[in-house]
């Protein structure tokens, strides 16, 4: 699934280099430690590599 902004496609980055060993978990904060604990290193990879340009900075949930 693609991400929908830039925050999550960082955020989706984040868990997925954590994921890897690349970076601690436990410096993960809000969406990326949740990502990291939900998603697999493939849907992580996914979003995280959506392209950015075209998308808002921010969506909001509700």
């Amino acid at each position: 699934m693609p991400a929908k902004s830039k925050a999550q496609q960082q955020a989706a980055g984040a868990a997925l280099a954590a994921k890897r060993g690349d970076k601690k978990a436990g410096a993960l904060k809000g969406a990326s430690r949740s990502m990291a604990k939900s998603m697999s290193i493939r849907e992580l990879k996914d979003m995280a590599s959506t392209k950015t340009k075209g998308k808002p900075k921010h969506v909001s949930g509700r």
